[in-house]
């Protein structure tokens, strides 16, 4: 199950932070500074996984009432990717697998930028109703529902949530842009992911 998604940029703004289990609203502000401090402190040669720290291992440890399945539904690993200007980060459990949550991620981030036409971080906040119909044709209840990338693209485009931006707009490679997923399949520009 999928605990969280968070998204941050470089200095540790959140873009997006989507729970998908209760927690206290103290709890999830500690817990997001926390994670971006893990995850941005990394080195580019570690790998994308980590454990999850102490702050949600403890509050989300399952009471002596819970049934014996809760345990698996604790949260446990922090997956993450990071592209040009953000971080994308998934919180789970031991049950998913890491390898397919990274999946999850490109797929995530090839949708929104197939939404925006080439996205940058600006296109996240001021669109932030697209960025979260994405995440919810992709996820629902914690459950990862679908990764197809065509049937994600067309299920946000059936919403009418795609929003249209201005024609005379720059859409150079400026500060926020996440750059061309075209060059990804090349080994070029901004997307190659840690």
């Amino acid at each position: 199950m999928i605990n969280a998604v968070l998204v941050f940029n470089n200095s540790g703004q959140p873009r997006l932070t989507k729970f998908y289990t209760q927690l206290d609203t103290s709890v999830q502000q500690r817990l997001i500074s926390e994670i971006f401090t893990l995850v941005a402190n990394r080195p580019n040669s570690a790998c994308n996984f980590l454990p999850l720290p102490p702050l949600l291992a403890s509050s989300s440890t399952p009471s002596s009432s819970a049934s014996s399945h809760a345990s698996n539904d604790t949260p446990s690993i922090v997956t993450y990717r990071h592209y040009a200007t953000l971080y994308f980060i998934v919180i789970s459990t031991s049950t998913e697998s890491p390898l397919a949550l990274l999946d999850f991620i490109q797929v995530f981030v090839e949708a929104l930028d197939r939404l925006f036409e080439n996205v940058c971080e600006l296109d996240l906040i001021f669109n932030f109703e697209t960025l979260h119909a994405t995440l919810s044709e992709m996820i629902v209840g914690g459950v990862v529902i679908e990764t197809g990338l065509e049937r994600v693209v067309e299920g946000v485009r059936a919403q009418g949530r795609v929003a249209k931006r201005p024609v005379n707009e720059n859409r150079g490679g400026g500060i926020g842009s996440l750059g061309s997923l075209g060059a990804f399949g090349r080994g070029e520009g901004a997307w190659t992911g840690r």
